[in-house]
């Protein structure tokens, strides 16, 4: 008899990932009944989901029970939240983990699986604090941990499309006619790139598969490990243009990101060229969670020459350094 797996952010990129490898797994696919846990039923993407299988229920992070409704029958939950901003970001993030673990406790669910981050104020000593949608999930994790429920955690690097996706972090043009990426970091920072649409649910097909073998456990999930400098080298490659690193200082990096965010990304960076993305042994994390994907990880450089940065797109307007 097949079991009703719940997925959060089903039309998104991490719950989208999850559903269509478990539909595409000869296995899981026999294993798992999916069911899309969604605000809005009647979207262009959700009827997409319907129309391969996927049974559509109603439910709302913020409302309790709406919650318990959905996920009536359901043993095994993929649960993930969004970011939030402004000054209750921290406690409408976790506050959204709460609703999805305790309504997921009440209906008898028998397994969740949550897409957490590392948390940058514990890692860094309380140094950065401003990262709140890493601590966000972290203090969700934690959470969850302490429920009478099995659990499993997917730990997810660096979107391979943040290029693209935030273009403030791209390559910007330069008065010459060549592309410029600024940092006021080491150009020999780490960071984990995941294809996220396309492998997070490689990851999760893996707990889904063994999971006693994964319970209480976080797994790294990242294909490769690149340094900012090896990033512009593979962007330069994909897009056959010259694009150069600079080291600019950190008032001038906070310029040039959005005012809502740029307490963020300043810890973000800071933190990530100190401590590293995943913390104290990054490598080791990201290279253990690669070998227990369920099938082959995009590399960065393969996700790159099949989705050009389209940097033209990407960075509109004038040329901006220094505040200017």
């Amino acid at each position: 008899m097949t079991k009703i797996l719940a997925v959060f952010g089903a039309t998104g990129r991490q719950g989208g990932s999850v559903v269509n490898n478990v539909l595409a797994d000869p296995e899981i696919s026999q294993q798992f009944r999916l069911r899309a846990i969604t605000r809005d039923v009647s979207s262009e993407k959700i009827k997409e989901l319907r129309e391969r299988g996927v049974e559509i229920v109603s439910g709302d992070a913020n409302d309790r029970s709406s919650l318990e409704t959905a996920l009536h029958g359901v043993h095994t939950v993929f649960a993930m939240t969004a970011p939030a901003f402004g000054p209750d970001a921290f406690d409408v993030q976790v506050n959204s983990v709460k609703h999805i673990a305790d309504a997921a406790v009440a209906q008898g669910v028998e397994y969740i699986i949550f897409s957490t981050l590392p948390s940058v104020v514990d890692i860094s000593g309380e140094k950065y604090k401003a990262v709140i949608p890493f601590d966000a999930k972290a203090k969700g994790e934690e959470y969850i941990r302490i429920l009478p429920i099995k659990s499993a955690f997917i730990s997810l690097g660096y979107f391979m499309d943040n290029f693209q996706s935030q273009p403030f972090l791209a390559p910007r043009p330069a008065p010459d006619g060549t592309w410029v990426m600024l940092r006021h970091t080491s150009p020999k920072e780490v960071l984990p790139f995941i294809d996220a649409d396309a492998d997070t649910g490689k990851f999760v097909t893996a707990i889904l598969a063994e999971p006693d073998k994964f319970e209480g456990k976080r797994v790294h999930a990242a294909a490769s490990l690149h340094t900012i400098e090896e990033v512009v080298d593979i962007l330069a490659k994909t897009t056959e243009k010259k694009i150069t690193f600079k080291l600019v200082s950190e008032k001038e990096m906070r310029a040039m990101l959005p005012d809502f965010a740029a307490d963020i990304f300043i810890d973000a960076f800071n933190y990530g060229n100190e401590f590293g993305y995943f913390g104290p042994g990054t490598a080791e994390l990201v290279a253990d969670g690669a070998k227990l994907a369920r099938g082959k990880l995009t590399t960065f450089e393969e996700y790159q020459q099949k989705h050009p940065l389209r940097l033209d797109d990407a960075q509109k307007g004038a040329w901006k350094h220094g505040g200017a």
